[in-house]
């Protein structure tokens, strides 16, 4: 069976790396980034560079957005020149950005109006998981729409979660995102207290 068009969104320091795993692994892939100059290498390893959203959906079967925010994130999908506007009827829309899950559900409500369906599937990992295709994918949506787009989500990671319904995903991200914010929080505070502890008290071992 051939390989599922892909329409990717965001090319930054995720997104750049996901793309070329997409490529490397024999997607037919179209991009769009804001900055078209990011865009240039990957039209050099094969990929269509488009000049707008609704150019890069147009005839995708999935369309993949991977984008800082929400502000981000609906800039890029909805409007005129957006994503959803130009993408076919039944395509699978998949958000793998870190957004929160009001707009996962806002999104997945404009996708059905155009007879698409929506999964959230951010990720676990950085730049360098991203590069190499060893990024976990936290999914939620349908079972479904799942085995649609696991292909392409196994193209550029290592797992992938199923975590329940719409909004499920991004849910699961933002507490990861919250518990590690935590921690390094309390990591400071008491590489913090030890410093003001070491420059008011001698040392035990000089008593």
């Amino acid at each position: 069976m051939s390989q599922p068009h892909i329409a990717f969104l965001g090319l930054g320091l995720m997104g750049s790396g996901m793309a070329r795993q997409l490529l490397a692994k024999g997607f037919p892939v179209t991009v769009y980034n804001r900055n078209p100059e990011k865009a240039q290498p990957f039209a050099d390893a094969g990929a269509k560079v488009a000049s707008s959203p609704k150019e890069a959906s147009a005839g995708a079967q999935i369309i993949i957005s991977m984008l800082a925010d929400d502000n981000a994130s609906r800039s890029l999908w909805l409007g005129n020149e957006g994503a959803l506007t130009g993408a076919r009827e039944g395509a699978l829309c998949i958000e793998s950005g870190t957004v929160t899950v009001d707009w996962v559900k806002e999104l997945s409500a404009a996708a059905a109006q155009r007879g698409g369906e929506l999964i959230d599937a951010p990720v676990t990992g950085s730049k360098t998981q991203a590069n190499s295709g060893e990024l976990n994918f936290l999914v939620g949506g349908s079972e479904s729409a799942l085995e649609r787009g696991r292909a392409a989500l196994s193209a550029m990671g290592k797992s992938i979660v199923h975590l329940g319904p719409t909004g499920s995903g991004a849910l699961l991200k933002l507490i990861n995102n919250f518990v590690c914010g935590t921690q390094l929080a309390s990591l400071a505070e008491g590489l913090a207290m030890i410093e003001r502890s070491a420059s008011t008290e001698r040392p035990p071992w000089k008593s």
